[in-house]
């Protein structure tokens, strides 16, 4: 196919790609992972009732009036076990985390007591069987499934496996990405400053792009406009799993990406894809390797990679949410659409009335990279839009979760 739209292209990308295979990690090495196995607890949790307060562990029956003036039998810290059963008109001092004594069924808060004498305590609430009282097996009970083949590895993930004592487990591999660009126009970053060329850009946006995956890429550097250079590059590059190419996938003369990726085995599944920015977007197959074109201006870049590569790449790490949050917000501004492709057009949120609003950052154009700097979301145009006025509700695609704090009070 040589011109696809954006939701056509998501849908080939997703068909080709599959989870890759599993490795054993330590659980200090896990977070960003996916696990790709079953684990079970392997105890109850707690193991018996315990106290969810600093207080006093109680009969409910002997506070059913409050104020009561109750007999301190004992005090209980966590990790020690009750020695005394509670019986009529007694009470035991009790800590959080501790467990609850035999005959006890409810504990009242330190702060809801008084002491009166040595050894009695007056109780000014009331309180049923239960209260503040964490039952056995609240968390987890022995031989539950706590986490399934799937689950991406986040701290409170992290926490779960601890928990159930999984030293080592099973992930999806992570893929190994290479990054190349390619053109006589452009100007290394260890090169100096020649205003007759481009600064390459686009290998290290990719790359922090990759990267913030959790995957360090292999970097191949510049390739020139020459075909046996690029081609020994592009070989190179094929023995990953991954090969992303900036640049070089137009129609000119010395676009010369598609004859050397095509002549190593490539098999094109698109060349094109229906978007602004990014239209020379092209994707591809080698057996298990995936290769990529991505458009060579900067912001077409960058848009492309994180509709389009991203996505394939959390899929491979066998993510099952492989796309960005989406919100609804109102535009500020009148937007003249391009009908015919879905433009992701970059915006900053504000927040008015208990609703976001969405302002284009200025400038669209696809060389204009301080235009993605300064974005917090893509506004997303559907490609048979003819426009939209200031106020139009829109759909936009988070980049930075942070803006979502504005909405909770967490800015001041």
């Amino acid at each position: 196919m040589e011109n696809v739209k954006a939701s056509e292209a998501q849908r080939i990308i997703g068909e080709c790609i599959k989870p890759l295979g599993v490795e054993s990690v330590s659980l200090e090495q896990s977070l960003g992972r996916v696990l790709a196995e079953q684990l079970t607890a392997n105890r109850d949790l707690p193991p018996f009732a315990v106290s969810a307060m600093d207080g006093f562990a109680v009969r409910a029956v002997d506070v059913g009036t409050a104020p009561k003036t109750l007999e301190i039998i004992e005090e209980i810290n966590a990790g020690e076990m009750p020695r005394l059963a509670v019986q009529a008109g007694q009470c035991a001092r009790i800590m959080t985390g501790a467990p609850m004594p035999r005959g006890a069924d409810a504990v009242i808060k330190v702060e809801d007591t008084e002491a009166v004498e040595e050894g009695r305590v007056r109780i000014g609430v009331t309180a049923d069987a239960g209260n503040f009282v964490r039952p056995r097996g609240e968390s987890m009970h022995l031989g539950d499934v706590v986490l399934t083949a799937g689950t991406p590895i986040f701290p409170g993930v992290v926490g779960v496996l601890a928990t159930v004592k999984a030293r080592r487990f099973s992930v999806y591999r992570r893929p190994t990405v290479a990054i190349l660009s390619t053109g006589d126009e452009l100007e290394g970053l260890d090169e100096p400053v020649d205003p007759t060329k481009i600064p390459d850009s686009n290998t290290y946006a990719v790359m922090a792009q990759v990267q913030s995956l959790g995957i360090e890429p292999v970097m191949l550097g510049i390739a020139r406009d020459d075909p046996v250079a690029l081609e020994a590059l592009l070989k190179h590059g094929l023995e990953c799993d991954v090969l992303l190419v900036s640049g070089g996938s137009s129609e000119g003369a010395r676009d010369l990406v598609r004859p050397c990726v095509e002549k190593l085995g490539v098999q094109i599944k698109f060349w094109r894809v229906a978007t602004r920015p990014g239209h020379p977007f092209a994707f591809g197959q080698r057996e298990a390797t995936y290769f990529f074109g991505l458009p060579g201006y900067p912001v077409s870049s960058m848009v492309c990679c994180e509709q389009f590569v991203l996505p394939a790449l959390r899929r491979l790490m066998g993510q099952t949410r492989v796309y960005r949050r989406t919100v609804k917000a109102r535009l500020a501004q009148p937007f003249r659409a391009h009908p015919g492709r879905t433009e992701f057009v970059r915006v900053v949120l504000s927040q008015e009335a208990l609703e976001f609003v969405a302002t284009p950052t200025g400038s669209q154009s696809s060389m204009v990279l301080l235009s993605m700097a300064r974005a917090e979301g893509f506004m997303i145009v559907p490609a048979d839009c003819k426009g939209l006025a200031a106020g139009d509700y829109v759909t936009v695609q988070l980049l930075d979760g942070a803006v979502l704090q504005e909405s909770m009070g967490f800015n001041e």
